[in-house]
């Protein structure tokens, strides 16, 4: 029998994710794919034109994507991915909660860790679902290469390998490839810190810093992203596989990611409260930036360049000195 899958939220990575859904259905059995937006325009834009102008413009969607914005319209899913921007999460899984089937599983997409709770996504569903009924999607994927079909690799990470395993079967498309995993909090790790990393490699970028600089960021980076995933539990194969080595690489390298491009703005002299105020698609980094700092001091665990990047988010310092403090610090050991 064919899982029936559908998605909550509507923003590009939703959306393509929808894509993703919508594009392998049985011939004999065409499959609506339904997909829970929160803006009535965009509902109208992706059922009447075919297009998530404000979100995913320029990217023709298929016929058997519908778009709702009532969440009931995925009640008779048998999984759904959750993609709502995850400090807006809770509500949407609260709610999903009370109305999916009991057997209904949760995917995850969203990647940050919640203010003031500092709760990775899955910590957060599970005040609300059993954890065996909860599974991540993490890695290396730009919205507008897998709506467009390009070939994309990412780790499912399910703490239940039979359910896991059945979500890696559903999911998987022609150049859609999801990796089984067990460790579901270190596949969120990665997802949530690269956001942060980005920033400072586009600031990099953005202050014509050079290549070497940002290579020498995302390493020291990603030496930071493992630090915080050992002291959580994480294994390191997951931080040095595709939810986040993988997608570490992806989102420090080019301004198709948002993270990246909002910090070559501030690395060109912008206030970050401007540049967000002008968007809107969420930045990831900018939100979890906070949480990230916080959960990385109750662990004790030194994190100077997400630092620098919460600090200069929070404008309580500049560019010029993150990166004088950076480059100060006391020399050490790798």
């Amino acid at each position: 029998m064919t899982m029936k899958i559908g998605v909550a939220g509507g923003g590009a990575w939703g959306t393509a994710l929808a894509c993703v859904l919508a594009r392998k259905t049985p011939e004999a059995v065409p499959i609506t794919v339904p997909i829970y937006v929160h803006e009535p325009r965009t509902v109208e834009n992706i059922n009447q034109h075919r297009e998530n102008i404000d979100f995913l413009p320029d990217q023709p969607l298929p016929e058997n994507l519908q778009a709702s914005d009532d969440m009931h319209a995925l009640a008779a899913c048998d999984s759904v991915l959750m993609v709502t921007p995850a400090q807006f999460a809770r509500h949407t899984i609260e709610t999903l909660a009370t109305i999916l089937p009991t057997h209904a599983s949760l995917v995850l997409c969203a990647k940050g860790v919640e203010r003031g709770s500092l709760k990775f996504m899955s910590q957060v569903a599970a005040e609300f679902l059993p954890e065996d009924r909860l599974a991540v999607l993490s890695g290396p994927s730009f919205a507008a290469d897998v709506a467009a079909g390009l070939p994309t690799a990412v780790t499912l990470a399910c703490a239940d390998a039979v359910q896991g395993a059945g979500l890696c079967a559903a999911l998987e498309r022609p150049g859609f490839r999801p990796y089984l995993s067990d460790d579901v909090l270190g596949a969120e790790i990665g997802g949530a810190v690269k956001n942060v990393l980005a920033i400072a490699c586009g600031i990099v970028r953005g202050k014509k810093l050079g290549e070497s600089a940002r290579a020498a960021l995302t390493s020291r980076g990603f030496a930071e992203m493992q630090r915080l995933g050992m002291a959580l539990g994480a294994r390191a194969e997951t931080l040095s596989g595709l939810s986040g080595l993988g997608d570490l690489v992806l989102t420090c390298a080019s301004t198709t990611s948002r993270n990246f491009s909002l910090g070559v703005a501030l690395g060109e002299g912008s206030k970050a409260a401007d540049i967000l105020g002008q968007r809107v698609s969420v930045s990831e980094g900018a939100s979890s930036a906070q949480a990230v700092c916080a959960l990385a001091a109750r662990h004790d665990v030194e994190m100077p360049i997400c630092t620098a990047v919460n600090d200069v988010l929070a404008e309580t310092c500049s560019v010029d000195t993150a990166i004088e403090r950076l480059m100060s610090r006391p020399l050490a050991r790798e």
